[in-house]
């Protein structure tokens, strides 16, 4: 095609596809390619704002490795993440939120009961609840991916001091479909902003903070998995998470509990001296989709 303009460039560029490309994929291109070009008509880019952009996405590839993930984070803060899980959250069970750019697999078995705060400072969390289906019954052999910051706001991928695992375990729940650990209490921490994300967070004036929460990936046969996280109800970035994460029905309460109180059956048990905090909060799994 050799007139090509600004008026057909997107017909153009569709029809240079083969015959036998993938019917998602061309649905998929062809709205990526509408809007992107709808958008540099529409703010009249220059050619310095579009090497910007080039420039941009260089940087975020540089700064990626298998410890960081700039290209999920721009997606967090820009809400992209947040939106394509609220698109596909099933009604009736607990939402998804995002998974976040440090999550790590290959976590160790977290046993029912078992501590993964250790030496850390900060005060004792007990965290349980139970796995069930719509209709609330508990699932038995429900695998939970858990974990969150050390009390310093980091991440063990983020900080060297951390071991590799340090605040991850996988638990499976048992025929009564419960789960539950102890842990510190997690802090509000803010995002990496020493790369490009930081670049667009510093230029529009936003902050890079996020509620405290502690992360879950819940997985049972016959059930869609679950990404989402929980968060206190008194944090003080709960109404403007940087990443957009926070729903409703994932905001829980820490009820401080007098230390005579902590539960038996915990590798903490008879080990706390001071009170504690307890967060009791059930996961809703819905069915996995039909083929």
């Amino acid at each position: 095609m050799r007139d090509v303009n600004t008026d057909n460039i997107t017909d153009v560029f569709m029809g240079y596809f083969g015959k036998d490309t993938n019917p998602r994929l061309r649905e998929i291109m062809l709205s990526l390619a509408t809007h992107l070009h709808a958008f540099a008509k529409e703010t009249n880019l220059t050619h310095d704002e579009w090497r910007r952009g080039i420039e941009f996405m260089e940087w975020a590839g540089r700064i990626t490795d298998e410890e960081r993930h700039e290209f999920v984070l721009l997606s967090d803060v820009l809400g992209l993440s947040a939106l394509v899980d609220m698109i596909h959250s099933v009604p009736g069970g607990t939402s998804s939120s995002v998974l976040g750019p440090f999550h790590i697999t290959g976590a160790p078995p977290l046993a029912f009961g078992a501590d993964m705060k250790r030496h850390y400072e900060g005060p004792v969390l007990l965290a349980r609840g139970t796995v069930k289906n719509m209709k609330g019954e508990p699932i038995e052999g429900a695998e939970l991916d858990i974990w969150q910051t050390a009390p310093n706001g980091m991440y063990s991928s983020q900080d060297p001091d951390q071991d590799t695992y340090s605040f991850h375990g996988i638990q499976t729940t048992g025929p009564d479909g419960r789960y539950g650990f102890t842990t510190v209490k997690p802090v509000s921490y803010t995002v990496p902003t020493d790369g490009p994300v930081g670049d667009i967070l510093n230029a529009t004036g936003r902050h890079p903070w996020r509620p405290s929460h502690l992360h879950y990936i819940i997985k049972a046969e016959g059930y869609r998995t679950l990404v989402t996280e929980i968060f206190p109800d008194d944090d003080p970035y709960l109404d403007e998470d940087t990443v957009f994460g926070v729903r409703d029905d994932l905001v829980m309460k820490y009820v401080e509990q007098p230390a005579q109180t902590f539960p038996d059956g915990f590798e903490l048990s008879g080990k706390v001296n001071e009170p504690y905090l307890l967060a009791d909060f059930d996961l809703i799994l819905t069915p996995a989709a039909e083929a």
